[in-house]
């Protein structure tokens, strides 16, 4: 009889991972072992290649790509369970073992991209395949080969040595960056007592810092007595900020959100300055100026001057714009006595601006909560979803594993009921061990197995949303349903993908510059009329949003936008500068040549405290270094493929259906397939062009 034997829930390398079941331990124990397999798998495939180069005959795609695609989802598969877990369920335990392990996965990672015989093989399966490769396929190989070039394939000796020591170093460096960030934002709190002190909070903001309160210790803690603790993530920090009438509160809550990981065991600053000389070092051995030039050169923007020339574009619309939206703020401060007037600072521009907002547009964002319960927003986005793209969403909670009580899982279908993939949602704000910010990943790709079954993309879909208070479930600000459909585009490119090449589904081999495309795209479709009112709705009544909120809404759309597009140039022209301008030599900190950027880039100048790049984690920590600036030219072509939806006419339900069954068969079906420029060509049948996104800022001049 033959004994069958358990596989390692962190080793089994597909379907759904068995998150409960894994481990620091299993981490420490298993990662290794999979490592050293795959090391020699990798040994294996090696000899094969090098035979087959000897005859100089003719190479089929099955016999290089396709053990490298298998060698390369195991360690994916493994790897990105570990990794998604440190992001949702952090702990002092699995922090430890991921950092353990990283150097190794690293190592061997370098190994893969490092192998001439793969590279010799790559290339003369592009040179001289054995059969004519498809359009896809011929992008796939240009991709792997410059990602072995970048990886250091090239380099020989001392060279090299230096350079896998500068890569596991600046893995090192990136996960203590976000771990940084993670420990300071949960570590700093600051208990209210007095009700002068939550002057001006909403109930439902009272309610959130009173819970926290009791998290805390504090069980008798109550919205109407206190005590309240205030916390620094969003759900917490941007409430408080934006309508507690404390000045003196306001700034010690600001100071403590743009200082985040600056002084201490947890500051970044030497972080910032090792991972900018060190990213600089490798793309210099590489053969490229800088580490934008090497970031660049597999993305959209032919160069840097090229991605400067669009944010000076968007800079010089906004910074006017903005200079009279600073003076606005300045008048209502003053209409209302308030002694900051002449002189506003920073953690006044929230406050100020939502008073502003209810007095222009008599529009109280706080008293719309109630209207969008996170139920009937993922009705409302599923149900876009379906009239665009004619696919269905259904909720399969308890057919899959999850890492927390309040993941939810659910299907995606045809709307002849062909499964078409999945996906989990963990929607709420965990400060104490889950990271910030809002993201999509992959759990799963399009990909066929080799007895033919099609495996399904499953993707995770990572939110920090308002979480509930008592019986109410998560009422949502009107920018958290913006962070959601969001990120649902993100999801929506991985999903419904039909390119079978898994190097290229989904958002696989999309250029960096075009991947927001999608997902900027869909929150266009949150002041829809359609979807909106379709979707918002009391939680409690059942009354529909009143159309005048709706108007308000609507017209409010450009509210600020001057000084939320300089905030976004900014932060794109800092993260390019220090990339290709920034080294050790220049005798500047980063945060100096920040503040100068600042100059013509902000109408308020940066307080002393503020050490916004020490939280920098999207180009620090994450995948956005030389390229924040996509945020903006993604945003030019999310804006563009919306004004095509609105030149077919947004009320004119056959024209829309139409015009996304095209997005759909274009932007979130092919993929990595065909470049990003042509891909927006075959949606819109011409080049993109900025109009309709000034147009939409409301930064056109006449």
């Amino acid at each position: 009889m033959t004994q069958t034997i358990a596989i390692s829930p962190l080793l089994r390398g597909e379907g759904l991972p068995d998150y409960s079941a894994i481990t620091p331990e299993l981490v420490k124990r298993d990662i290794p072992q999979l490592l050293r397999q795959l090391d020699t798998d990798f040994t294996d495939l090696e000899k094969r290649l090098a035979a087959t180069l000897e005859t100089e005959s003719p190479l089929a795609w099955e016999t290089v790509m396709e053990p490298l695609r298998l060698i390369g989802e195991r360690l994916r598969w493994s790897w990105g369970v570990v990794s998604h877990l440190n992001g949702v369920c952090n702990s002092s335990e699995l922090r430890a073992a991921h950092a353990e392990q990283q150097p190794e996965v690293v190592r061997l990672s370098n190994r893969l991209g490092q192998s001439q015989t793969v590279h010799a093989a790559l290339t003369r399966l592009r040179d001289a395949p054995a059969e004519p490769l498809t359009p896809a396929r011929v992008r796939i190989l240009k991709s792997e080969l410059l990602s072995m070039q970048q990886r250091g394939v090239a380099l020989t000796g001392e060279e090299k040595t230096a350079f896998n020591e500068a890569s596991e170093r600046l893995a090192a460096l990136s996960t203590s960056f976000g771990n940084h960030v993670l420990d300071a934002t949960q570590q700093w709190t600051l208990k209210l007592t007095q009700k002068e002190e939550v002057s001006g909070l909403p109930q439902r903001a009272l309610e959130a810092l009173a819970a926290a309160a009791r998290d805390a210790g504090d069980t008798g803690a109550s919205a109407a007595d206190g005590p309240w603790l205030i916390g620094l993530d969003m759900p917490r920090y941007i409430p408080f900020i934006t309508h507690a009438d404390s000045r003196s509160l306001r700034e010690t809550a600001y100071r403590a959100h743009v200082g985040r990981a600056s002084s201490g065991d947890l500051d970044n600053r030497a972080l910032i300055e090792e991972i900018l000389k060190l990213k600089r070092q490798q793309a210099e051995r590489l053969g490229y100026a800088h580490w934008a030039d090497l970031s660049l050169s597999g993305k959209m923007a032919d160069d840097v001057p090229a991605v400067e020339a669009l944010l000076e574009e968007l800079r010089a619309a906004a910074f006017p714009t903005a200079e009279q939206e600073l003076n606005d703020l300045r008048k209502i401060a003053g209409q209302h006595d308030a002694p900051e007037a002449a002189d506003l600072a920073p953690w006044d521009l929230t406050y100020w601006s939502e008073k502003l907002r209810r007095e222009r547009f008599d529009l109280d964002q706080e008293a719309l909560r109630p209207w969008f319960p996170l139920p009937q927003v993922l009705e409302g986005l599923f149900g876009v979803c379906k009239r665009l793209f004619d696919i269905v969403i259904e909720p399969a909670d308890g057919e899959a594993p999850i890492w927390h009580k309040d993941v939810r899982y659910f299907r995606v279908s045809d709307s002849n009921g062909t499964p078409l993939a999945s996906f989990y949602l963990d929607p709420y704000s965990r400060p104490a061990s889950k990271r910030g910010g809002a993201w999509m990943d992959d759990c799963l790709g399009l990909s066929t197995r080799s007895d033919g079954t099609r495996v399904l993309p499953v993707a995770y879909l990572i939110c920090n949303q308002t979480p509930p208070v008592g019986d109410a479930p998560s009422l949502m600000s009107f920018e958290e349903v913006e962070t959601l459909f969001h990120e649902f585009g993100h999801g929506l490119q991985h999903m419904l993908t039909t390119v079978e090449e898994p190097e290229a589904a989904g958002i696989s081999n999309v250029e960096w510059d075009a991947v927001e495309l999608p997902s900027q795209f869909m929150e266009n479709w949150c002041l829809d009329r359609t979807t909106l009112m379709g979707m918002a709705r009391h939680w409690q009544t059942g009354e529909a949003l009143p159309e005048e909120e709706f108007q308000k809404l609507c017209t409010s759309r450009t509210f600020n936008a001057g000084l939320s597009t300089l905030r976004q140039v900014h932060f794109a022209l800092t993260d390019m500068r220090l990339h290709s301008q920034w080294t050790p030599d220049l005798d500047l900190t980063p945060d100096q040549m920040r503040r100068g950027i600042a100059t013509t880039t902000a109408v308020m100048e940066p307080i002393e405290g503020d050490h916004f790049l020490c939280a920098f984690g999207h180009i620090f920590a994450g995948g956005y270094s030389a390229g924040y600036y996509s945020y903006k030219w993604a945003e030019v072509l999310s804006a563009d493929a919306f004004a095509a939806f609105e030149e077919a006419g947004l009320d004119q339900e056959e024209q829309v259906q139409s015009t996304g069954a095209r997005f759909r068969d274009t932007v979130l079906s092919l993929g990595g397939s065909r470049s990003p420029s042509e891909v927006f060509e075959a949606f819109r049948g011409r080049p993109a062009s900025s109009e309709a996104l000034i147009r939409h800022s409301g930064l056109l001049t006449a």
